[in-house]
């Protein structure tokens, strides 16, 4: 029985050694997926669109403001100033409340594609990590304070390779 427990002792430090921990570099993943350059395109798109729709209301106002500075030199009734004015200030106040709703609008925009990217990414990992019978994947590109890079696996290419992703992709571009 002595023995039988020296055995266990002895062979428990082993099993430790023969668990696989590994590690990924997320950022460079997501830069190198398809999903992130179609979001980026996306996300691009929709913010031209705003762009072009606030720069038309911003003419509009700068038009009317014009406009307004020319009553103003004319000989045109108080009452018809004070009206103008008011459109004036009404208008600058859309303008300011539809460009504060575009910011809103393209961060919520954004972080709905990188949420679908990085439950894309999740899968992936959880794929390699079964597959390759991993205790543990770490991040570098995030937050963990330290990992020995020398006693862990890089899988970042095996979770590539799980998305479809070739080894040699190129980071998506931001235009």
């Amino acid at each position: 029985m002595k023995k039988f427990l020296i055995l266990i002792l002895m062979l428990a430090p082993m099993s430790l050694l023969a668990q696989k921990f590994g590690y990924v570099n997320s950022a460079e993943i997501i830069q190198v997926m398809p999903e992130y350059a179609k979001a980026l395109k996306e996300v691009q798109d929709l913010e031209k669109m705003y762009s072009d729709d606030y720069n038309s209301m911003r003419a509009e106002l700068e038009k009317k403001a014009a406009e307004f500075e020319k009553m103003q030199n004319d000989s045109v009734p108080e009452n018809i100033l004070k009206r103008r004015y008011e459109e004036l200030m009404q208008m600058q106040e859309r303008l300011q409340t539809y460009g504060q709703e575009v910011q809103m609008n393209l961060q919520k925009k954004e972080q709905e594609k990188m949420m679908e990217i990085q439950k894309s990414l999740k899968n992936a990992l959880d794929a390699v990590g079964e597959k390759e019978s991993y205790v543990c994947i770490f991040d570098i590109a995030g937050s963990v304070p330290f990992i020995n890079t020398k006693l862990c696996d890089d899988v970042t290419s095996k979770v590539k390779a799980k998305l479809g992703i070739p080894a040699n992709a190129v980071p998506a571009s931001v235009k």
